[in-house]
């Protein structure tokens, strides 16, 4: 059978995808390939000659990431921290920013023992499922709203559960019910949400317009529809002591640490720029004063 050379495939790829507008294009043909061969992308100079099935195959992909189909929902898998989700349309995908949110996340956890963790606004599971492989002791809920979400985040889950990690437990709630798990009130260690945030009419690119769930996306003319009611979950679930970190849009770099500071149960509210140094995402935690903290 006649073999290709993957090299020029990859470089054809990267031109396809350069011209349709997709940053990052020689890495996402890489990404393409790897996904293809079942390889890790560092493992490509492993295989330098390919059928011509294999480059036909890259070929199919490669037109259609072209039009803007996420690369995640080609491969079937987004990661976030050391787990790795099954995504696909209807659910919202993880994007690499949400990393140094689940960074501060762990880092909040250390010193606690059985920590309980609720991630809001959960989608796919992702922040759920990354803490609790990092802390097999934490009890960790992830909550969302969505049937469609709620499907993939108990398949994650049970994959996750498979592989030998701790039981999550996805539970379908809205956010927007002020009694939203009252059973858990001053008893939650960590809090974390990636919620819809973008202001409605913002422009955003067609991987999230076309393809991610508008409700997963968009909250309201200024984007803080959802984030007030995380804000006021957190006053309500969180133990003494315990913090609350919060995905939001950058132009909310003033107003959602103030909406956390207006709270005065909680204190040490600080903002988080991301990795192009835009406002990412914000933090605070319960006021301990006055009530003994679990400690390690």
């Amino acid at each position: 059978m006649d073999r290709k050379p993957l090299r020029l495939a990859i470089l054809e790829g990267e031109r396809v995808l350069t011209a349709a507008g997709i940053p990052s294009a020689r890495a996402e043909a890489e990404m393409l390939a790897a996904h293809l061969l079942g390889v890790e992308r560092t493992k490509l100079m492993m295989f330098p000659l390919v059928d011509q099935s294999a480059v036909d195959s890259l070929e199919r992909l490669v037109r259609q990431r072209a039009t803007r189909v996420p690369l995640q929902h080609l491969t079937g898998a987004a990661a976030l921290g050391r787990v790795t989700l099954a995504v696909g349309p209807g659910v919202f995908v993880p994007r690499p920013e949400t990393e140094q949110l689940l960074e501060w996340g762990l880092n909040r956890l250390r010193g606690l023992r059985n920590p309980v963790v609720v991630d809001l606004c959960a989608g796919a599971g992702g922040l759920a499922l990354a803490l609790a492989h990092e802390r097999p002791d934490a009890e960790v809920l992830a909550v969302d709203n969505d049937p469609t979400a709620l499907s993939w985040a108990r398949d994650n889950a049970e994959r996750r559960r498979l592989a030998g990690d701790v039981p999550v437990h996805v539970l379908e709630g809205d956010v927007t019910d002020p009694g939203l798990l009252a059973e858990r009130e001053r008893g939650v260690d960590l809090l974390v949400c990636n919620p819809p945030y973008v202001p409605e009419g913002t422009p955003v690119p067609p991987e999230v317009g076309d393809h991610d769930p508008p409700a997963a996306v968009f909250a309201g003319r200024d984007g803080l529809r959802v984030l007030r009611h995380v804000v006021a979950h957190a006053a309500r679930l969180l133990s003494p002591g315990g913090g609350i970190a919060v995905e939001h849009d950058d132009t909310h770099g003033g107003s959602v640490p103030a909406l956390l500071a207006a709270r005065s149960e909680l204190t040490d509210v600080e903002a988080h720029n991301d990795l192009a140094g835009r406002p990412r995402f914000a933090t605070a935690r319960r006021d301990p004063a006055g009530d003994p903290t679990r400690s390690g």
